[in-house]
């Protein structure tokens, strides 16, 4: 097997940035008691004026006296952890969480379809990168291995077993994932690297540290390692609380867009689609608004949700400024790929059919998109009636040819006839609905060289022809 560890140094903070209107400027995370306020990690633009994780937040005041503050929160950073192993779920069956701010995948058999390690290796940072997450990365024979390793060099892969002892012995033993107190001894004691951990006796290593140490010993070197794999839950939930109050539409895009881009990347890590979520808009002393998005089909495209949920956005009476979003997805059926050619002919810039018929329902309501299907009746302006979508395919009657452009109403054929292509076809219907025709239909050639489709009055040969519609 072979593993690879995604360790996420600053996840706290990127989970902050990622949603902040302002990720350029100065920004930091507090925490502890009200009587001590510290800063648990700053954003570079913090960083360039001196402050720093563990700095008092009355010195860092004294630093610099207008920055943005965020409470680190614990649980936040979990559901950040929760959402990175959705993601990675789309590279490997197996994904675990049982490292600190880090998760492995093992990714021996998914080489085989992404690509070798190099490849693959882009693929995973440029994904990182897009979704505004900071990251190291190692591969190791074992998860603990490649845990460990990327914690001390980003980018270090180590794929066979022989070269993994010589690796992890080169490791001080300040980066080999122990806690700090017993690192601290056994530096005291004259034990810097990990090869010299590996060589001391482990009879005194019991006695004086326990068997954690030697398991955690073990397991880095390819010892069984018992951890819990991921599963992808069946429910997306996601809330983003605003700094500010936002009172127009316009100004919930920016969030909205990273909303449905992690919803699109949760999608692709468990394979499927969805076809209904809701975009709920918090106010403070207002009942919440809720803005439902549905879909005909599982869809999972991040511009086709932002799109859709844009549209439905814009429609929305807001009745009071906006204080957070969350967006609520209850319904993932599986994701069926539309049907391509080969060879595509479509222009670069052309939409497909459900994109665009998505677009427009979104932007002018559910029901102003329909379909047209058979219905029967023989009567030209009553064979067809408008349906809700979706719908199943019928195939029409199989009658004499009819045109693709049918008139509103008849109007009289003001173009000369050339000749008579075929007809009469006689129609009589609709006596038991006050609607009683009877007509013989002709198709004919104009001298313009077009194709007609005309009617008489039933058995009048020398009447004027009626336009019923046009053949293409």
């Amino acid at each position: 097997m072979l593993w690879a560890c995604l360790h996420f140094p600053t996840l706290a903070l990127d989970g902050v940035l990622r949603r902040h209107p302002q990720p350029e400027r100065p920004l930091v995370l507090v925490t502890g008691p009200a009587q001590r306020r510290v800063l648990a990690a700053v954003n570079p633009a913090a960083a360039r004026h001196g402050l720093h994780a563990g700095q008092a937040l009355a010195a860092a005041h004294a630093l610099l006296a207008d920055f943005a503050m965020a409470e680190h929160d614990a649980d936040e950073v979990a559901r950040w952890r929760d959402f990175l192993a959705a993601w990675a779920y789309r590279y490997s069956s197996q994904v675990t969480q049982g490292f600190d701010d880090a998760i492995a995948l093992e990714i021996g058999a998914s080489l085989r379809l992404f690509g070798p390690w190099p490849r693959f290796e882009r693929q995973l940072r440029e994904d990182l990168d897009a979704l505004g997450f900071a990251h190291r990365l190692a591969v190791a024979p074992n998860a603990r291995a490649a845990w460990v390793l990327a914690g001390a060099q980003d980018g270090l892969a180590i794929t066979h077993d022989a070269t993994l002892d010589t690796a992890l012995g080169r490791l001080p033993v300040a980066r080999a994932r122990l806690d700090a107190k017993t690192a601290h001894a056994l530096h005291a004691m004259g034990l810097r690297r990990m090869a010299q951990l590996f060589a001391a006796p482990r009879e005194s290593l019991a006695r004086r540290f326990g068997p954690q140490l030697l398991a955690h010993l073990d397991r880095l070197r390819g010892a069984p390692d018992p951890f819990d794999l991921y599963r992808p839950p069946d429910r997306f939930d996601l809330r983003i609380e605003l700094s500010y109050e936002v009172e127009s539409s316009q100004a919930l895009l920016v969030p909205l867009r990273r909303m449905t881009a992690d919803l699109a990347a949760f999608l692709a890590g468990r394979d499927g689609g969805v076809q209904r979520f809701v975009l709920r808009l918090e106010h403070e002393g207002h009942a919440d608004t809720d803005v439902a998005v549905g879909l005909l089909a599982a869809e999972r495209e991040a511009a086709l949700l932002f799109d859709l949920a844009k549209g439905r956005l814009e429609q929305a009476r807001i009745p009071a400024p906006v204080r957070g979003m969350r967006l609520v997805a209850d319904e993932l059926p599986p994701f069926v790929p539309a049907g391509r050619e080969l060879f595509d002919e479509r222009p670069a810039q052309a939409v497909p059919w459900p994109t665009l018929r998505e677009r427009l329902r979104a932007r002018l309501g559910e029901d102003a998109v329909h379909a047209l299907v058979p219905a029967d009746d023989h009567r030209p302006e009553r064979a067809w009636r408008r349906v809700p979508l979706p719908v199943a395919t019928k195939s029409p009657p199989v009658t004499s040819p009819r045109p693709t452009w049918l008139l509103h109403r008849p109007i009289p054929l003001r173009e000369r006839v050339r000749a008579v292509l075929s007809g009469p076809e006689r129609l009589e219907s609709g006596w038991w609905d006050a609607g009683d025709v009877r007509r013989d239909y002709y198709i004919v050639e104009t001298t313009d060289g077009q194709r007609a489709w005309v009617y008489r009055a039933a058995g009048d040969a020398e009447g004027g022809f009626m336009l019923q519609g046009w053949f293409a």
